[in-house]
């Protein structure tokens, strides 16, 4: 019997305004993700959340156009305080990654994000 049948497919929201870092998140989320999502600015992010209620895992860049990872993180409690949140912080500086919990982020990664990292992260909220 597969055990993969057991495991849930997760939908996926990248919020990364950087092709590459979009490009390579895709391919490291693909196999645990039913859907993915993407958005190049934190006013976008905002808005997929608001038409698909049901994203299970929003990766937050949190520096980007329009509005940035921390004010779209804000704007989406507001209305959804069960997706997961994982905050991609530049270089992990620790101000970043403190104010990414204190707005509402459930954990954060620096970059650059590592595959195996990342998964592992992503395993404590889902089975995947």
């Amino acid at each position: 019997m597969n055990n993969d049948n057991q495991k849930k497919k997760i939908k996926i929201l990248i919020a990364e305004d950087e092709e590459f870092s979009n490009i390579y998140l895709s391919e490291v989320v693909k196999k645990i993700s039913s859907e993915i999502f993407h958005a190049k600015s934190g006013t976008t992010t905002v808005e997929i959340c608001k038409n698909n209620p049901d994203i299970d895992l929003i990766l937050m860049d949190i520096r980007m156009p329009e509005m940035d990872g921390y004010e779209a993180t804000l704007e989406i409690r507001k209305f959804n305080k069960d997706v997961i949140i994982i905050a991609q912080t530049a270089y992990g500086l620790d101000r970043d990654m403190d104010k990414s919990i204190e707005v509402g982020c459930n954990n954060y990664i620096a970059k650059p994000i590592g595959k195996s990292k990342l998964l592992e992260m992503i395993g404590k909220y889902f089975t995947i």
